[in-house]
């Protein structure tokens, strides 16, 4: 039998697992931003919004593949 993605409840609120995945995702870019820009490696990117956009999809599909049951 398939495995289908049910609701997360947190205080009585149903969330969706997507949902869960990109706030997770979106935390853990800001992070990951946080961090390049005080290393001063973000000056190495051409447009810095984009790279934030990119890795917020990838850290979003790599949490909602691992940790959230999508």
């Amino acid at each position: 039998m398939e495995y289908l993605p049910h609701e997360i409840a947190i205080g009585g609120v149903y969330l969706p697992p997507m949902l869960i995945a990109s706030i997770l995702g979106v935390l853990v870019t800001m992070l990951t931003v946080a961090l390049l820009n005080r290393l001063r490696l973000s000056r190495f990117f051409y447009y810095p919004p984009l790279v934030f956009v990119a890795l917020a999809i990838i850290y979003t599909g790599l949490i909602g593949t691992l940790f959230v049951p999508v």
